[in-house]
């Protein structure tokens, strides 16, 4: 089995809040024309949802739905279907 770490957890919330922070703070801006606004909203966001989202994930990490070790008979199977070598 495998083990997820508590800093790639971390890591992932940063990098994603980046990514979803822009794009609130993009939204807006569109609606209200107003960048004060559109940064207040974002920065308020990038608190909250990042230490949602690393709860979020943790939490996910106990919930073995979906995951598969390598050399599972299941991981196996699809292996050998998508992965074939084709004959020439």
């Amino acid at each position: 089995m495998y083990a997820v770490s508590r800093k790639r957890s971390l890591i992932k919330s940063i990098t994603w809040r980046v990514v979803a922070s822009a794009d609130t703070f993009l939204i807006a801006w569109f609606i209200t024309g107003k960048i004060s606004w559109a940064s207040s909203i974002a920065s308020l966001e990038i608190i909250t949802k990042t230490f949602l989202y690393y709860f979020h994930e943790r939490g996910w990490n106990y919930i073995f739905w979906g995951k598969y070790v390598k050399g599972s008979k299941k991981f196996n199977f699809f292996k050998k279907i998508l992965f074939k070598k084709r004959k020439s």
